[in-house]
Formats: C-alpha cells, sequence, structure tokens
C-alpha cells in the first residue's frame, strides 16, 4: 500500500507530503506536515536568511529524538528547478550543496526531514568572500539566556561605536546570534580575524562575563563568543530555522527592544508563524547596507595577542598557535605551579 500524502502548493511548485501525519516532536506533537506548513508560513523570511546561500541540512526523517543525518551535499536525485552551488571544504574537496531560490526548495527539504537549515557566509555568486558578520554568543554550561542577552547588547555597543548595523535573533537555545551583512571584498581569513577582533572588544569590555578562550577548560562560567562561526565551512543556524528541540523552538529575529525581555522557549514553531503574520520579518532590512570590516583589520593587526585556533577539521593554518588543550601541553608543565 502507498504511503499517504498530501500535497502544497508553494509558489510555481506543488510539493509532496509524504506521510504527513509522522510525529516529528513527540513532546507537542508537531508533526511533519506542521514542519512544512511552519517553513511555507514564513517563507518571505527564511528565503531572506537563505537566498543564494550554500546551505547545509539537518535531518531527522525519524523525528527528532533519533541520530539526526548532517547533510552537507545535496541527495543525487532531487527536482531539475532545485539549484546547487559548488563549495570548497578546508581539506580542499568540493561538494554541490543546496543554493536556496526559492521557498518551494525549503519546503522540499523539510519534507525530507530536515529540521534545521545551516547557511554558509556566503552567496553562490562569490563564494569565497563571505557577505556576513557572524556573532555566536553561547553562554556555558550552567548559564541562562541572561547572560547571553548581556553579552548581545554590549555587542551592539561595539558595533555602534563601529558604525555597524547588528541583527539579532535567538539560537533556538540558550545562545543568541548577531548577523552584520559586509562588502563581500575580503576572504574567509580576513573574515575570521575580523570576528576574532570584534570578539575580543566585546571581551574586554566585560572579562568576567565574556570569553574567546577557545579551549572549554579555560571559559569558566563565562559566554564564549565563537568567533570560528567566520571560518570557512561553519554555519551557523539560520533566521526562521525550527531547531530539534523537544519545545519545537526557532531561532527568531527579533528587534533590539523585544531583546531586553524576549525568553528563547515563547518562539516555536506555532507562535513564530503567528508573530510573522502580524509583524512581518523585523529583519526585513538586513539587505539595506553592506559595512567595511577594515576597522576591525586594524584593531586585529593591532593586537599582539595574535591568532587563535582554528576547528579541528582544519589543517593547521598559518600563524595559528598551537591546537592543543593547555592542560595537556607538556611543554607548560614546568612552568606551572
Amino acid at each position: 500500500m502507498a504511503s499517504p500524502y498530501i500535497e502544497l502548493q508553494v509558489g510555481e511548485r506543488t510539493i509532496k507530503v509524504t506521510n504527513p501525519d509522522k510525529v516529528y516532536f513527540p513532546e507537542v506533537g508537531v508533526t511533519k506536515r506542521e514542519l512544512v506548513e511552519y517553513y511555507v508560513s514564513v517563507g518571505d523570511g527564511v528565503l531572506r536568511a537563505l537566498r543564494d546561500r550554500p546551505t547545509n541540512l539537518k535531518r531527522h526523517p525519524d523525528g527528532i529524538h533519533t541520530e539526526a543525518i548532517y547533510q552537507k551535499r545535496m541527495p543525487p536525485k532531487h527536482p531539475d528547478w532545485l539549484q546547487t552551488v559548488t563549495v570548497r571544504f578546508p581539506s580542499g574537496r568540493t561538494a554541490d550543496s543546496l543554493r536556496v531560490t526559492e521557498v518551494a526548495a525549503v519546503a522540499w527539504c523539510a519534507n525530507l526531514g530536515t529540521v534545521d537549515f545551516h547557511p554558509w557566509q556566503v552567496r553562490a555568486s562569490d563564494v569565497e568572500h563571505p557577505d556576513e558578520l557572524r556573532i555566536d554568543i553561547d553562554p556555558q554550561p550552567g548559564m541562562g539566556f541572561d547572560a547571553a542577552r548581556r553579552t548581545a547588547f554590549l555587542a551592539r555597543e561595539v558595533l555602534a561605536e563601529l558604525g555597524m548595523a547588528g541583527f539579532v535573533k535567538t539560537s533556538g537555545n540558550r545562545g543568541v546570534h548577531i548577523a552584520v551583512r559586509i562588502e563581500p571584498r575580503w576572504d574567509f581569513i580576513q573574515v575570521r580575524h575580523a570576528g576574532i577582533a570584534l570578539a575580543r572588544a566585546i571581551e574586554d569590555r566585560a572579562p568576567t562575563l565574556v570569553t574567546t578562550a577557545w579551549w572549554k577548560e579555560e571559559r569558566g562560567d563565562r559566554v564564549f563568543i565563537d568567533y570560528n562561526q567566520n571560518a570557512r565551512d561553519r554555519t551557523v543556524v539560520a533566521a526562521y530555522s525550527v531547531r530539534a528541540r523537544p519545545r519545537a523552538t526557532v531561532s527568531t529575529p527579533l528587534t533590539w527592544e523585544e531583546l531586553a525581555d524576549a525568553e528563547p522557549q515563547d518562539f516555536d514553531v506555532r507562535s513564530v508563524p503567528r508573530r510573522f503574520a502580524e509583524l512581518g520579518d523585523v529583519h526585513r532590512a538586513i539587505d539595506d547596507a553592506a559595512h567595511s570590516i577594515e576597522t576591525l583589520l586594524e584593531w586585529y593587526a593591532k593586537d599582539d595577542r595574535g591568532d587563535l585556533p582554528y576547528p579541528p577539521n582544519y589543517p593547521k593554518m598559518p600563524g595559528e598557535p598551537k591546537r592543543v588543550q593547555p592542560s595537556k601541553d607538556t611543554s607548560l608543565k614546568g612552568k606551572q605551579g
């Protein structure tokens, strides 16, 4: 017997949703159909977040409590109208990733069990020069959302002094993300350096609250700003992306005024469409201006602390310090205590 399905009209496309009653989020009873319909309901917003970006998929075709499938390459079998873009990984290998050009592409992927969408910080027209600087604010275990909130407002202060506009959203968990549109004139290494300079400027304002320490053993009870989210092949979850969390929370764009008393658990698959219908996309102006990172690069060049470690999947990079935990660094043992 064939699996039941429904068809949704999404723009010019007809999207088939198979097994629409399959429960993906058992704690709140959200089904596959609800997931797909959610993405259609916030289509303008999610398209603005993903348009023309290489996008990784985090799939849970059997529900969020099963092991995720992290997909950087588009499935070989996909509709002719669905577009791809070739990206290069730190290893030098390449892949054809999803290139989102219409809401129907998001709906089609949601039918595959894609819960989270993770876009690169580049556009298909130039995959070597990011057009987005990302501030990923990550409270350490045991810390609440308020610490992330306070860090975000510190980031806003630094951005304002630079004449840069930051667009803030919840991560869908305990963190906060801030996106800054930049001119696509600098490569990944330069943009990552700018991210380090910005993170350090925030850390310097509140060193007991904020840290840029890559090694967890050095962070303590502080909020980590993950500067490496600006490196090649590192992604943050998209605005309006659902998260594979029990309450089906959503990484939700906010105004800065809203952030003051926002609680991330208030934004989920069922509440965000109502919000979107009332307010539209509060980040609709994100593409109106692109900023220079020259001042940040000057800060980085003048900082005698130099570079910070890269992610573990990277080859050893020029100028990078030793990529070893301090507690395991034998060269330090004779200098301790």
